[in-house]
């Protein structure tokens, strides 16, 4: 009797290393945020400032901080379950310096819109929402798609994104979003975010893209306090 061979054990995390690295990263971030004076809010971005002046690096700076615990670990969760498809397309080190450089685009994408539509606001804002809505925004175009792009006319793109966005819209009108509750939700720059990375998708992978992989998923903020997104 011939002894069979067990199968493989499936890993548990089944993602490449670069969005591993980014979502552990959120927390150990906002960990180190609490250690400082003002919880890093002279790091945070203020929409004044692109009138003002100053508004740099604060508009990069802000991505790494949060409004409390459970903001930081829903984004760390969120990058872990979109930033897999959006990694898959790159290979090497320098597929993981295009992952990480489309995820600060989105965010500053995220983050300067809503400056734009706050532009006389002086409340600070945080969050790494915006960067994360943007892998969500290439995930969509890339599930489903057997290795290659959605179109952005495609139905299911349509229909997806319409519903991400409603959804955004409503919780910004609601004005709620667990564990930051302090801090107004900033959906604008949730929204802004997800387009930039529907958008930045399409030629990142035209120019850089594995097209011979398919591209799998893994897994599948009251204005008192600072905003978050």
């Amino acid at each position: 009797m011939t002894e069979q061979t067990p199968p493989p054990r499936e890993k548990m995390i089944n993602a490449p290393l670069a969005p591993v690295v980014l979502a552990a990263s959120i927390p150990v971030l906002y960990f180190l945020q609490t250690l400082l004076p003002d919880e890093g809010l002279v790091w945070a971005f203020r929409p004044v400032s692109l009138t003002q002046g100053g508004w740099w690096p604060g508009v990069v700076t802000s991505m790494a901080l949060h409004a409390g615990w459970t903001h930081a670990l829903i984004n760390a969760a969120f990058a872990l379950a979109f930033g897999p498809p959006v990694a898959r397309l790159f290979a090497g080190a320098r597929g993981a310096m295009i992952f990480f450089a489309y995820y600060i685009v989105c965010g500053l994408a995220g983050s300067l819109g809503f400056g734009l539509m706050h532009l006389n606001d002086v409340t600070p804002m945080v969050g790494a929402s915006g960067a994360v809505t943007g892998l969500l925004g290439g995930a969509v175009r890339l599930l489903g798609g057997d290795g290659r792009l959605k179109p952005l006319t495609d139905r299911g793109v349509l229909t997806t994104s319409a519903a991400i966005l409603g959804i955004n819209l409503v919780t910004g009108l609601v004005g709620y979003t667990p564990g930051v509750e302090s801090a107004g939700i900033a959906w604008e720059a949730h929204a802004f975010g997800y387009l930039a990375g529907l958008l930045l998708i399409g030629p990142l992978y035209r120019a850089f893209g594995r097209k011979e992989e398919t591209a799998i998923a893994a897994a599948p903020s009251v204005h008192s306090g600072p905003w978050s997104g």
